[in-house]
């Protein structure tokens, strides 16, 4: 045909739903309400490694360096389509490895105690070949239904009943911006293609990163007419 018939339309404009971190208070709230829970470390993790689901569910052990503090995410858990079967899926682009704040590692090697006790305890039932970090008490991957009820549970409890599971991540993201973390760093740490995307779904300037901004120019300009002063005197 001589021309584009589509050539003549307009596009709708396309808008991106308005992430929903947690706020400081609330993050102190969720801690405080993780306490004896039985995904404690399955959410303290996500909240402060910003991975996705699949990324935590399907992490292994053999991703986890205990001696260099770090986490390779490199694969994910997946269902099958039309169907039950859970299985472990290489990630689409390349992998990344995470350098979490000691605390983090912590958490996982209490997480490994946790689970020889309990490979102990279940003896042969004991299933977990592909060496998960979360799983049952027998060893089994975790299915997303049972973590997502789980959080919502909790998130019912200190008030936020819309919060999503996905939220952990963007308060990661949110929270390592407010700390001075640059964006490169948290493009490579969420897994995102390019810090342009990133800068597009986090780059909006909260108050207290104004609050900051103003107080480091306030700092820099009496440092300058302090040299001034200094100069004139001499």
């Amino acid at each position: 045909i001589p021309f584009n018939p589509s050539a003549a339309c307009t596009l709708p404009r396309m808008e991106r739903k308005e992430i929903k971190p947690l706020e400081e208070s609330t993050i102190a709230d969720f801690l405080g309400a993780l306490e004896k829970k039985r995904f404690q470390n399955l959410f303290l993790v996500t909240l402060f490694t910003g991975m996705r689901e699949g990324e935590i569910l399907g992490l292994t052990w053999g991703c986890v360096d205990f001696e260099q503090g770090t986490v390779t995410v490199s694969q994910q858990l997946q269902k099958e389509k039309n169907g039950d079967y859970y299985f472990i899926s290489p990630k689409s682009g390349k992998k990344r490895v995470i350098v979490p704040a000691p605390f983090v590692m912590k958490v996982l090697q209490n997480e490994k105690h946790k689970q020889t006790a309990n490979r102990l305890k279940a003896g042969s039932v004991w299933n977990n070949p592909p060496n998960l970090v979360f799983t049952d008490e027998i060893g089994k991957n975790l299915v997303p239904r049972t973590i997502i009820k789980h959080f919502k549970r909790i998130a019912c409890e200190i008030g936020i009943p819309e919060a999503r599971f996905h939220d952990l991540r963007h308060t990661y993201a949110v929270t390592s911006l407010q700390e001075g973390d640059d964006i490169k760093t948290v493009q490579e740490n969420l897994g995102h293609a390019t810090a342009a995307f990133t800068l597009d779904v986090y780059g909006h300037v909260t108050e207290k990163m104004k609050t900051e901004s103003a107080a480091r120019m306030e700092a820099f300009i009496k440092n300058c007419k302090g040299s001034i002063k200094g100069s004139n005197s001499a």
